[in-house]
């Protein structure tokens, strides 16, 4: 079996992740699978920070359309993402797996603060580090939070995990005809304006050259395998690692 392609990797899992496809809140099983597949690439050695989203419990942006101020929203979305932090470092802790939680909103009852060099120190031992609150501040989303975080940690590469097995052209439930993409450069999803990531997002990890993949989260097995190195998913990287990747004879 392939050893880990990745020595470093941070795991951006939206709050569709914690439920059930058009539902809300946690539902047990997926917890269950998302823990799962965390425990597993912590078992290969790899070092592992994760980014949790809310939008299971509630978005910033819908709620400010609802005529709350939109600063005010966001920082309840970003309360929202603790709820799902806790969650999952009880289910992975449940599986004999260490972890910490850090907020860049400080709750010191429930979770560290966000710090640098502490998060980096717990990864080089082992622990599995959650981070919520996002960045701390109103206007950003956790797509980038978890760019900037990917940087700030030195990740050799941000795993975005999804519902989907990639990054299509159009919604494939809405468009059968959609096409999915392989590989593409980070100029391609910018000027195509596809919804891969916000664009602040891409823009950090071009400018940082840290490469993303998006891939299916709920297929078993799947982040173990993206951490090995197969071809899961698409790769969102520079023009070299686009070209390389179309090339494989896998492909």
């Amino acid at each position: 079996m392939a050893s880990p392609r990745y020595r470093r990797v941070l795991l951006k899992v939206s709050g569709e992740g914690f439920c059930r496809s058009g539902g809300s809140g946690i539902d047990p099983q997926a917890l269950r699978t998302l823990a799962e597949q965390c425990r597993d690439i912590n078992r290969l050695g790899v070092e592992l920070a994760v980014v949790v989203g809310g939008g299971n419990f509630i978005r910033g942006q819908e709620v400010a359309r609802q005529g709350i101020n939109r600063a005010t929203a966001d920082y309840m979305g970003m309360l929202a993402t603790v709820i799902n932090a806790l969650a999952l470092m009880d289910a992975l802790e449940a599986m004999d797996v260490v972890t910490r939680v850090q907020t860049a909103i400080t709750m010191a009852d429930v979770a560290e603060p966000y710090i640098r060099r502490r998060a980096i120190r717990h990864l080089e031992k082992g622990r599995v580090v959650i981070l919520a609150a996002g960045t701390g501040n109103p206007y950003f989303s956790t797509d980038t939070t978890a760019a900037l975080r990917a940087t700030e940690l030195r990740a050799d590469v941000l795993l975005k995990a999804t519902k989907v097995d990639g990054v299509y052209s159009d919604d494939p439930i809405v468009n059968p005809n959609a096409k999915r993409y392989e590989a593409l450069s980070y100029s391609e999803v910018l000027g195509k304006n596809l919804r891969v990531m916000d664009a602040t997002a891409i823009t950090l990890c071009r400018e940082n050259a840290l490469p993303v993949i998006v891939f299916d989260l709920m297929a078993p097995g799947n982040v173990e395998r993206v951490v090995r190195g197969e071809p899961i998913g698409t790769l969102v990287a520079d023009e070299a690692a686009v070209a390389q990747r179309l090339n494989r004879p896998d492909n």
